[in-house]
């Protein structure tokens, strides 16, 4: 397999807790060929300052617009990015394993699948309506959609190419990615789970 570069978009706001862990999980991965683009909507605790000390080689790019939109945040990410596949991972998520961005990129490569998103499991501290939450949404089995647009920018990777022709949504609060998957859906192209 060919080792494209992949763009890991990681948003963050506040993650002063999380973007640590999240950072080394990603350094951690055996795929080695990307680059990783902070997002940050205006964090007022350490993130930054923790990105700058020990991460240097994390591209920051400051979302400065007064109200969040992450559709917006997400296409400002992407338009900075190099890479032939865009991951998308939000601060406080953290890789599992380190197969999570080879997974991603195997899933992807077939030719009619616009994207791929994966499971969100619980940790010890998460809030319990999180808990059900990810339990209900998330499977364990890999399946196929042709028709259903759940697809979540949390945990997910999409084509470059594809995104030229599809950008997230500028003007949504949320759902911004299952917008963005009934539009590449309508097109007959697939998402993986």
């Amino acid at each position: 397999m060919t080792k494209d570069l992949v763009s890991i978009i990681v948003r963050t706001k506040n993650e002063s807790f999380w973007i640590g862990k999240c950072l080394k999980a990603i350094e951690s991965q055996s795929y080695k060929n990307y680059e990783v683009i902070v997002v940050d909507d205006k964090s007022s605790d350490n993130t930054i300052k923790i990105l700058k000390k020990n991460f240097p080689k994390v591209k920051l790019v400051k979302y400065k617009d007064k109200k969040f939109f992450p559709g917006k945040s997400l296409n400002l990410g992407i338009s900075k990015s190099k890479g032939k596949y865009i991951v998308m991972i939000s601060g406080h998520c953290i890789p599992k394993n380190d197969k999570w961005l080879l997974n991603f990129v195997k899933n992807i490569k077939h030719k009619n699948v616009a994207g791929c998103y994966g499971k969100q499991e619980p940790l010890d501290i998460s809030n319990p309506n999180d808990v059900r939450d990810m339990y209900y949404l998330f499977g364990k089995d890999k399946k196929i959609q042709t028709k259903d647009p759940f697809f979540h920018n949390a945990n997910s990777i999409i084509k470059k190419k594809l995104w030229k022709k599809f950008k997230f949504d500028e003007k949504t609060n949320h759902i911004e990615d299952r917008l963005w998957a009934q539009e590449v859906l309508n097109k007959k192209y697939k998402i993986v789970y």
